[in-house]
């Protein structure tokens, strides 16, 4: 067994960039000599990973949005390629998520006899059939977060291994709440809100003004309410802006921290996307919202195979949380869905009840399985 492996990475955005943090921590275990470069954030570089270009650079979603960025990032890509082709050539290329910018790079190295894995199976099931051709053309190998997955994609010839999420094994089943107020400088006693508005640039144009607008209004019905942000540090000032251009004042912005401002909340108001299966793992109620460009939106409805978009409903085959989407997120619903969860007592005791046999289903030893799996590439 070679302990001195050189691998390439790229995950593009925050969600992304933790679960390749967590990988990276299992990788090294297997092989203490590793050595890792490409596109990544701060939970890689603290694994000692060499981010050539941050993970924000490729943090943009929906179709529309992501035009005035796309000279940009096909540079970016370009130049990647090279790299992994000449001077900095990996035993192996994993692509954390962001299927639109690693299907076409993991195509070309594969093409050149670089192994190619694929981190966090796209969701081809709910929402972009002919993605599954892409990945098979493009990756030797794909670890996937959820059990259902490996047998779907067997059906289309793409191997895969069920490696569970990362995160089931760092979320505790039971999050203390009261460790997590004080954590954050918060009472432990009254209603607390998480307002989680995305990771990405265009989520927060679209969703800040919207949600804390929604704040504004809970406020008025309930004067004690206290409101937490966990913002990416990138992107802190920015959600500052719309909260004070909605007239609160006194929320709590925090600098990351997302995991304990879901562990201190009673309920949130979050973005569609990774966030909403971590608050599932948190245990906590949420109210599920996405806005984006009306052409986007217009593009992605017609891709859409499933009538749920939130994750933990996808996993749940079921609204168990609601979601309001494009016009039907406005204030007022927004504001009306997430202060019923707090009227609801045996509402959210039975939604904790399924969010723990979910969170049971995705623990497993993620990081010795996705090695095995990783070995088994390299050793073709």
């Amino acid at each position: 067994m070679d302990a001195t492996r050189r691998f390439a990475l790229v995950a593009g955005e925050a969600s992304g960039d933790l679960l390749a943090g967590l990988l990276l921590q299992g990788l090294k275990g297997r092989w203490p000599g590793l050595t890792a470069g490409g596109i990544g954030g701060p939970s890689m570089v603290r694994q000692g990973f060499d981010a050539w270009w941050p993970s924000e650079k490729l943090s943009v979603r929906g179709y529309v949005e992501v035009l005035p960025k796309l000279r940009e990032i096909l540079a970016i890509r370009r130049q990647l390629k090279e790299r992994l082709m000449g001077e900095s050539r990996p035993d192996l290329f994993i692509g954390v998520d962001a299927p639109d910018f690693n299907f076409g790079l993991e195509t070309a190295l594969k093409a050149e006899g670089i192994r190619t894995v694929h981190f966090v199976c796209p969701s081809f099931w709910a929402w972009r059939p002919k993605k599954v051709m892409k990945l098979r053309a493009a990756a030797d190998h794909v670890l996937c977060i959820f059990p259902f997955e490996p047998e779907l994609l067997a059906r289309h010839g793409v191997a895969a291994t069920y490696v569970g999420h990362p995160l089931a094994n760092v979320i505790p089943l039971v999050p203390d709440r009261a460790a997590a107020r004080r954590a954050l400088g918060l009472e432990e006693q009254g209603d607390v809100i998480a307002i989680l508005p995305g990771s990405r640039r265009s989520e927060v144009q679209y969703l800040a003004r919207r949600f804390f607008d929604a704040a504004v209004r809970m406020r008025a019905q309930r004067p004690e309410l206290r409101f937490v942000v966990p913002a990416v540090p990138a992107l802190r000032e920015a959600i500052a802006e719309h909260a004070r251009a909605a007239g609160l004042n006194d929320v709590l912005i925090l600098e990351g921290r997302s995991h304990e401002a879901l562990a201190a909340c009673d309920a949130t108001l979050i973005a569609s996307g990774t966030a909403t299966l971590e608050a599932a793992l948190f245990k906590r109620p949420m109210v599920i919202a996405y806005n984006m460009h009306w052409l986007s939106w217009i593009i992605m409805r017609r891709k859409q195979l499933q009538p749920w978009v939130g994750l933990p409903n996808i996993l749940s085959q079921e609204f168990v949380v609601p979601e309001l989407l494009q016009d039907a997120a406005t204030p007022q619903a927004l504001a009306d869905a997430t202060l019923a969860w707090l009227d609801a007592p045996q509402r959210v005791q039975a939604l904790q009840a399924r969010f723990t046999d979910m969170h049971h289903l995705l623990q497993r030893d993620t990081a010795r399985l996705a090695t095995d799996a990783i070995e088994k590439v390299l050793e073709g």
